[in-house]
């Protein structure tokens, strides 16, 4: 597990311009790291985080979780997520096969992604030409002018818990920020894979 200067801030705190207490500590983790992003502007390559456990961060890594700023309130019995950036995906390697590569110490509770991607709104499903492959389709789908740039921020526990955020480029606002656990289900299966034994 590296540790980037970078990384978000403890997700006790709240993030400026979101709920302080979103409804679980894994919504809260996605919605830090959507905000993290969105504080680097757009045009972003993926971003991989591990999650991991705050108390047990601040208990088996006090140097880390110093480095973090996460010295406070040792005995909050309140679980919370820390997430911590990974070192940045190989350039060029297809998002499917890099998490194909990926395994994670006990120590690592979940992992997160960030990415951003093109999409149709549902009402221009209808006419995507059929027999496309992979990448005539989004050449077709980057062509389009009903296309909307998204931000998405996928989590995944241990324990098949599952949360997202999803931010369009054209509403860019952290009120604006649509989460639920189903929203991006093949990245979360993707991410939920690198968990397998």
């Amino acid at each position: 597990m590296s540790s980037n200067a970078g990384s978000p801030s403890h997700p006790d705190q709240p993030v400026p311009g979101t709920p302080p207490m979103a409804a679980s500590p894994l919504t809260r983790a996605v919605l830090e790291i959507d905000e993290y992003a969105s504080g680097l502007g757009w045009d972003q390559p993926a971003r991989l985080f591990a999650l991991v456990d705050t108390a047990k961060l601040r208990a088996q890594a006090p140097a880390l979780a110093a480095q973090l700023g996460l010295e406070g309130a040792p005995g909050s019995s309140a679980p919370s997520y820390t997430p911590i950036e990974q070192d940045k995906l190989p350039a060029g390697a297809a998002l499917d096969k890099f998490l194909g590569t990926v395994a994670w110490p006990d120590s690592v509770a979940g992992c997160a992604l960030t990415v951003e991607r093109l999409m149709l709104p549902p009402s221009a499903e209808g006419s995507v030409p059929h027999g496309m492959n992979e990448k005539q389709l989004a050449k077709w789908v980057a062509g389009h002018p009903d296309r909307q740039e998204v931000r998405m921020t996928v989590a995944v526990l241990r324990d098949g818990a599952r949360e997202s955020a999803v931010r369009l480029r054209e509403k860019d606002s952290p009120t604006e920020v649509l989460t639920g656990p189903d929203l991006v289900p093949g990245l979360a299966e993707a991410l939920a894979a690198t968990f397998a034994d």
